[in-house]
């Protein structure tokens, strides 16, 4: 979303509200908090709909309502509000990344960034009021937290396949061919190792809600206090870590992916070698054939002076390819890594007939590793299944030799653009958070819904509004690259949810001294944590059918809180 039209469209929908809910009255609210503790949740009656009784504003110049309508209709200008914040923070952090790359930026602020609003509406939650107010206030928090990292997991995470998936070939997507419709089996998506690794993560990161949940686990009225503080320290640890894996992926990325390139070269040197030699390569018991050596060497020095330079190397390697994926080097890259490999002896940038005798004779034997068996058949089979391996290997980092990202023409311009969203979006939230929060309790407390659950379907639909709209752009160019950034980012996001949100949420039950009662909003978030993290961290392709067990635990989700809150009474 550009800056332009929306500040006027939101500010146009806030004056709308405030002349229609002002309207209503504005004396202060006697009580705040209905009866949600019943074993069932009452709808609204016709006069909670539409008569208005007295109520407080929340600032001098917002809108005021009590009735159910009203305050549905806050929740809805409000949720616009905390979406458009969302989406100023996340378009200015991707300018910025534009400009600056990864490493700092995409590990340190793109992840808190991204988070903010949740944050924001957490900690606003169990600030307002009395201790009394903010440990009912607070369930909206915990709504939020559950819904959002739920929503993420379940919703988007299902859509993006359904939207992304491709024809299945050898357990493998096939880039931008959709061919086979919805065969549960034949359709799917594929991504890199690094998502798998992300979704490890994420499981990893629900660590600190089991810590504090123990005490009420083992039925122990003491320590609970305590295991907030242990869980609170937990998770800041573990957000720093996050960041700081973020910080240095890049690289780590980039040394893997070099290295398996490198491998890649020398394997496809060799079967070059082996199209162009005018005999065997090896003897029948293994060892290397110097007669064929040497012919092969005089066919590549072209001026006959018993060296290599990197002009005949060159001249040499055109039309090497590679099958599967782009290994994305040219051919000078080829040169140099070859070069590099044979050049040792004597390294004067030239290659004489021992330094290739000997660079031949030591890739073999990396390919046959210790394997008994050195006939000459079983060698070729070996690079063969080598370059396989490294092929497969390849596909999973995720290379598709497509050029970096775009050059930024004016950094400057792209710069201040990057800040005013950011500020924009930082504004915006920290003003509209405490009263969509306020919105959200008084429409429980006008319909005796419980607060948990319209926080955890509609807040959500606010915060991350931002995030599913890219995951799902990304998600609809059917490229193995782009679903690997789509549910990255979805894991980051639920990883940040797990850490960042829940430092705030803890740091407010541990300063206010407020009861942790949230059992089986944990087990929600942990059993959906831990399924559709144990899905992403062992596969690396997604077929068709995987979307609807996605699917199926959202709803699962809202079933099992209700049915362990208000049958077997666990809140």
């Amino acid at each position: 979303m550009k800056l332009g039209y929306t500040p006027i469209f939101s500010f146009l929908i806030l004056f709308i509200a405030t002349v229609y809910a002002t309207s209503e009255g504005g004396d202060p609210i006697s009580g705040r908090i209905g009866d949600v503790g019943s074993s069932y949740i009452r709808f609204p009656s016709l006069k909670s709909v539409f008569t208005a009784e007295t109520c407080e504003q929340s600032y001098g110049f917002l809108p005021c309502t009590t009735t159910a309508l009203g305050n549905c209709f806050l929740i809805l200008v409000y949720g616009f509000l905390m979406y458009t914040a969302a989406t100023y923070l996340s378009n200015g952090s991707e300018l910025l990344l534009e400009i600056l790359g990864p490493g700092i930026i995409g590990g340190l602020f793109l992840p808190i960034l991204g988070a903010l609003p949740d944050a924001m509406l957490i900690l606003v939650s169990g600030l307002s009021g009395t201790p009394a107010i903010a440990q009912d206030q607070v369930s909206v928090g915990m709504g939020l937290l559950a819904g959002s990292t739920v929503m993420l997991l379940t919703v988007i995470w299902g859509s993006c396949v359904l939207i992304g998936k491709c024809d299945l070939e050898n357990n493998r997507a096939i880039d931008e061919q959709d061919t086979k419709g919805f065969s549960l089996l034949g359709s799917g998506v594929s991504t890199d190792i690094w998502t798998s690794y992300a979704a490890r993560i994420m499981a990893i990161s629900v660590l600190p809600f089991l810590v504090v949940q123990l005490p009420q686990a083992l039925n122990s009225s003491s320590g609970r206090h305590l295991a907030v503080l242990i869980g609170l320290i937990l998770s800041l640890v573990m957000l720093l870590s996050y960041c700081a894996f973020q910080v240095f992926q890049p690289w780590m990325q980039e040394r893997r992916l070099d290295y398996v390139k490198h491998k890649r070269v020398l394997t496809g040197f060799l079967k070059h070698l082996k199209k162009h030699s005018l005999g065997k390569l090896c003897n029948p018991d293994g060892t290397l054939n110097d007669d064929v050596v040497k012919k092969v060497f005089k066919a590549i020095d072209r001026d006959d002076n018993g060296f290599l330079s990197k002009g005949e190397l060159g001249a040499f390697v055109v039309g090497m390819n590679f099958k599967g994926v782009s290994v994305g080097v040219g051919e000078d890259d080829i040169v140099e890594k070859v070069m590099k490999e044979f050049d040792v002896e004597r390294p004067d940038d030239r290659i004489d007939l021992e330094e290739f005798t000997k660079g031949i004779s030591k890739l073999l034997n990396i390919v046959r590793g210790d394997r008994i068996s050195h006939n000459n058949a079983d060698t070729m089979k070996y690079l063969n299944d080598y370059d396989e391996e490294a092929e497969r290997e390849h596909f999973l980092l995720g290379d598709s030799g497509e050029e970096g990202g775009e050059v930024v023409e004016n950094p400057k311009a792209t710069t201040i653009k990057a800040v005013i969203f950011l500020v924009l979006g930082t504004i915006i939230a920290g003003v509209f958070a405490d009263p969509l929060v306020d919105a959200v309790d008084n429409f429980s407390e006008a319909t005796s819904i419980p607060s948990f659950f319209i926080s955890f379907i509609a807040l959500p639909l606010a915060t991350n509004s931002s995030e599913a709209v890219s995951a799902i752009i990304f998600a609809t160019r059917k490229k193995k690259r782009s679903a690997s950034l789509t549910f990255s980012e979805l894991y980051g996001a639920a990883t940040m949810n797990n850490v960042l949100c829940l430092s705030v949420f803890l740091a407010l039950v541990y300063v206010r001294g407020l009861t942790w009662n949230f059992s089986s909003e944990v087990l929600v978030i942990f059993l959906v944590c831990i399924i559709m993290g144990g899905l992403g961290s062992f596969r690396t392709t997604f077929p068709l059918w995987t979307c609807f067990v996605a699917f199926l635990l959202y709803p699962l989700s809202l079933v099992l809180v209700y049915v362990l809150d208000y049958v077997f009474g666990w809140s």
